[in-house]
């Protein structure tokens, strides 16, 4: 059953960020008291929210922000509350995550072990293990999984989670020194500065949206000091003012309206250690953009973009689902860090935009992909490259960038069903577009059915007709059809027995049989039916 292609959601968030420039020693050093004493905070509420596991009720949420309160203040202590709640929240979800992946390869260990060895699979099921040896090697993975799944269904009940501030990633790096290329001294400040906890919720009817974290429309950014550390403050009420100066070159007008009415924005302070650099991020709410009907998405046709390992291909289609122009291709490396794969994203993401709204489209077709479940061990277990391949296929964040990229372009997403798109795209449409001056894809291919499945047609082409008498043509049935549209699709099937006969012949005897039948066939169509006259022989 293919579901149904729909208009994804827009944005519900804004982010902007700056860095604070012309920080004195003293503006440094006290960041890094704010920042390491809310830090230990941080971590003793974790540890307290943890320990509580399923008996947390409000009371007890209350009882963690006053114990607090007396260290930092009632506004510190509400972020730091409501930040653990949310990581402790994420956890559990990673927990249900986890449980369900394992719970899928033991399901699949179980009947592949239950067939007879080198027996062969279907596209939809897996076969047997080729050989004894691999048979009683994945028996033994399947003791160990189930004895993983035992440990994380117990410890999902009892409400148990793992968290690391810091990063479980950044911890296990201590270990291995040499291939980060880090040294003891190096690692150690990378730790301590990511468990740091420089960020303030916003509040509305506040000045300027946020009292904890306080930036003025003239760029000046002040701080609400912790009670331990009030005697450090250089301004009125335990505050601190920094010397540097904000001016948020993307979005500023709006955060500029925000601030100036009085409406919450939340801030973050945090310090990256490889460039040395300090910098503050602003985030705020807005209402969700509604999204545009269906229909008025279609209107003017879509781009249809099948997402690669290393490039999008697109696709522009008509609204009635003739592809139109050439395919490009927007090529990203995911290699290397994060912050490189994520420019890669953006910028292909943003190429891929500009195009469309040259080509006067209303609407770009995407796959709604998730790989979660395709890419276990147990299902390709010798398949180690495919896995590798599909691992590195942006999904989730890629699906979440490009809506909020397009929403400010005057863009939808569609996003629709990406069952057999490759393999009917590359069946029905990869070899009549290619030419000697167009070489086509198997991707290429995707990105029309992706569009066609968008715009509501079959990713089928439908058989054009025979060849008609120049003299006696009439309508020609063309090779495009509505969904309505009964028998569009599929091989014309001959409508005489004499027909039948003819074209078994010309299949058993060649082209010699073939060259007998008469060029002077005449095809008339009669109530939905294809009428074929008497064959000549010559």
């Amino acid at each position: 059953m293919i579901d149904a292609p729909f208009v994804a959601l827009g944005p519900s968030g804004v982010a902007v960020r700056d860095r604070l420039k012309g920080l004195t020693p003293e503006d440094e050093g006290v960041l890094r008291l704010v920042g390491g004493h809310l830090g230990r905070l941080a971590s003793l509420d974790l540890k307290a929210r943890c320990a509580d596991a399923g008996d947390h009720t409000s009371g007890t949420w209350a009882a963690r922000k006053q114990g607090l309160t007396a260290d930092s203040s009632s506004r510190w202590a509400g972020s730091i509350t409501k930040a653990t709640h949310d990581q402790w929240a994420l956890s559990r979800r990673c927990q249900l995550a986890h449980v369900q992946s394992l719970e899928a390869g033991v399901r699949m260990l179980m009947h592949r072990l239950s067939l007879p060895l080198g027996e062969k699979g279907s596209k939809r099921a897996a076969g047997g293990y080729r050989s004894k040896g691999e048979w009683f090697r994945k028996s033994r993975r399947l003791h160990i999984l189930e004895h993983r799944l035992g440990v994380a269904r117990a410890e999902r009940e009892a409400g148990v989670v793992h968290v690391v501030r810091g990063g479980r990633k950044l911890l296990n790096t201590r270990h291995n020194l040499d291939a980060a290329r880090l040294t003891e001294a190096e690692w150690r400040q990378r730790w301590e500065v990511e468990r740091w906890f420089l960020a303030a919720d916003g509040e509305s009817g506040k000045r300027f949206g946020n009292e904890t974290i306080r930036v003025a429309p003239d760029g000046e950014v002040s701080i609400k000091l912790p009670a331990p550390l009030a005697h450090l403050a250089n301004a009125k009420h335990g505050r601190y003012i920094l010397a540097a100066r904000i001016a948020f070159a993307h979005r500023g007008q709006e955060w500029a309206d925000r601030i100036t009415a009085n409406r919450a924005v939340a801030y973050r302070i945090h310090y990256d250690t490889g460039r040395g650099r300090w910098y503050l991020t602003a985030s705020w709410q807005r209402p969700v953009v509604e999204t545009v009907p269906l229909s008025a998405a279609r209107a003017r046709g879509v781009i249809g973009v099948d997402t690669n390992a290393d490039h999008f291909a697109a696709y522009r289609l008509d609204p009635h689902g003739n592809p139109a122009g050439e395919p490009h291709r927007f090529f990203y490396d995911l290699s290397g860090s994060a912050d490189h794969r994520d420019a890669q994203i953006r910028h292909a993401i943003t190429r891929l935009l500009h195009w469309a709204n040259t080509r006067d489209v209303a609407a770009i077709a995407i796959e709604d992909l998730d790989f979660a479940a395709e890419k276990t061990r147990e299902k390709h277990g010798r398949k180690k490259r495919f896995r590798q391949l599909i691992s590195g296929i942006p999904t989730g964040k890629l699906k979440a960038r490009l809506v909020s990229m397009a929403a400010e372009h005057g863009l939808s997403i569609v996003a629709v069903d990406p069952a057999y798109t490759s393999m009917w795209g590359d069946e029905h449409w990869r070899k009549p577009l290619t030419s000697n001056k167009r070489k086509m894809s198997r991707h290429d291919a995707a990105s029309i059915a992706i569009g066609r499945r968008a715009l509501g047609h079959p990713i089928r082409r439908r058989t054009a007709p025979p060849l008609q008498h120049r003299s006696d043509a009439v309508v020609h049935r063309t090779a495009q059809a509505g969904p309505e549209t009964r028998e569009r699709e599929g091989t014309r099937p001959p409508v005489t027995e004499r027909a039948r006969d003819a074209r078994a012949r010309a299949g058993n005897t060649g082209t010699r049989a073939t060259s007998r039948i008469s060029k002077t066939v005449r095809d008339v169509r009669s109530d939905q039916i294809w009428v074929q006259d008497s064959l000549l022989v010559t």
